[in-house]
């Protein structure tokens, strides 16, 4: 499993990334969050991989 970290100011971006990529089975994603809260996130829940 990928865990995946999706990061963009704009909500509805981060919305349909998480979708996208949450219907793929190796993929669990972990976050979305906008910039500024993308290094508390990253600490918290640790991806694999920040888009």
């Amino acid at each position: 499993m990928i865990r995946v970290m999706v990061v963009d100011d704009e909500a509805l971006i981060r919305t349909g990334f998480r979708h996208i990529l949450g219907a793929a089975r190796d993929i669990e994603v972990v976050a979305a969050v906008p910039g500024g809260e993308a290094v508390r996130a990253v600490r918290e829940a640790a991806p694999d991989v920040v888009l």
